[in-house]
């Protein structure tokens, strides 16, 4: 077995990212087979629980309510639509699902504790539960840990220099305390990044080593390919080759070989081949589902036709880690604190993400 390091530098990094390409693959394919079924990849339905309005000023999304796009916002979903869905992606081959909230973090409250019934519920079905709800409290991830979450995702977005050229709103380090509060449970950590957002290839490597020099690394690492949205600041960044996507798997993999790499956005850009190509470098797993929280993703039929071709099995749930026991809320030993932490807002402006709102408000 291939070691697990944590001191990673950004030149080594770099070194690995920039070899040939098929030494690159060989030695990334040799190290998934180390310490993954090369045939297995997990199918995990990402769901949007509550759409739009977040007040933060991420350049790439959508659901930012100061810029102007198509998307249509809904509040938090009930329970039951929930659990109705979930069973819907357990029947289509899902053995996860990852809800996302439009929210800044999370606050204490009726629709925290609605949050938790719909863990607990999708818990019950036998299925990995994940979630992706903006910044957490030590005891609002105890709470979700004792509901039976399996995964909190967080991700990085990019390297710490890149950031300030994407989000305003927050911090860098709200990110790494964020992960940091989650590791305080057994609840595992998912946390990736998007390339082409304008980022070098040095910000690249900057945010593996800030992945990958994590104690224990995180459990999963979604790697995402910017969709470029209408509206978002973003909008006209052409997007990245499938070959800068293989390459980043790639080096993923190497540095992360325990890691459970995950092919997310931008999977409609790719073809086929391309997405092989990726399995081969050491992805395994994939989102299924029309969308994507609120981007565009393929038909989870085509995913099971090209699963058929390539001979991929949907990974079972929970052959990482043991099915989390779930604790009923009037046995929980973690109550409501009320709290109302002081998240970090930074004073900079990005001139991009300005023009964008102000180009939304004259719509």
């Amino acid at each position: 077995m291939s070691e697990i390091r944590h001191n990673w530098t950004k030149e080594e990094i770099l070194s690995i990212y920039n070899k040939p390409m098929m030494e690159l693959l060989y030695e990334a394919a040799t190290i998934h087979r180390l310490h993954h079924d090369p045939n297995t990849v997990q199918v995990s339905t990402l769901l949007s629980i509550k759409t739009g309005g977040c007040p933060e000023d991420c350049g790439y999304c959508p659901q930012a309510a100061r810029y102007h796009t198509d998307i249509e916002g809904n509040d938090l979903m009930s329970v039951q639509h929930v659990k109705a869905q979930a069973l819907r992606a357990k029947a289509s081959g899902s053995s996860r699902v990852c809800m996302g909230a439009a929210w800044r973090n999370v606050k204490d409250g009726p629709e925290f504790d609605d949050v938790l019934e719909m863990v607990r519920t999708i818990n019950k079905l036998d299925m990995e539960v994940c979630c992706t709800l903006g910044m957490v409290t030590e005891n609002q991830a105890q709470r979700l840990a004792e509901a039976g979450l399996y995964a909190y995702n967080h991700n990085l977005d990019t390297s710490e220099d890149y950031y300030k050229d994407v989000i305003s709103t927050r911090a860098f380090e709200d990110r790494l305390d964020t992960i940091s509060n989650v590791r305080k449970t057994n609840v595992t950590v998912c946390s990736g990044g998007i390339i082409g957002m304008g980022e070098a290839v040095q910000d690249r490597a900057s945010m593996l080593v800030a992945l990958a020099t994590l104690d224990p690394q995180p459990e999963s690492v979604p790697i995402n390919a910017l969709v470029a949205v209408p509206g978002t600041p973003m909008e006209d960044i052409e997007p990245i080759s499938i070959w800068e996507m293989i390459r980043m798997v790639a080096t993923t993999r190497i540095v992360m070989p325990q890691t459970q790499v995950r092919l997310s956005a931008g999977r409609t850009e790719m073809s086929r081949e391309g997405q092989a190509m990726c399995f081969f470098a050491g992805a395994n797993s994939i989102f299924a589902g029309d969308k994507l929280l609120t981007t565009p993703n393929p038909d989870v039929g085509e995913d099971m036709k090209m699963f058929e071709l390539l001979g991929l099995n949907p990974q079972k749930p929970f052959v990482k880690k043991a099915q989390p026991e779930t604790v009923e809320a009037v046995d929980s030993e973690y109550k409501s604190l009320g709290e109302k932490p002081k998240w970090t807002r930074p004073d900079h402006k990005i001139e991009r993400n300005e023009e964008a709102k102000l180009a939304g408000k004259s719509k």
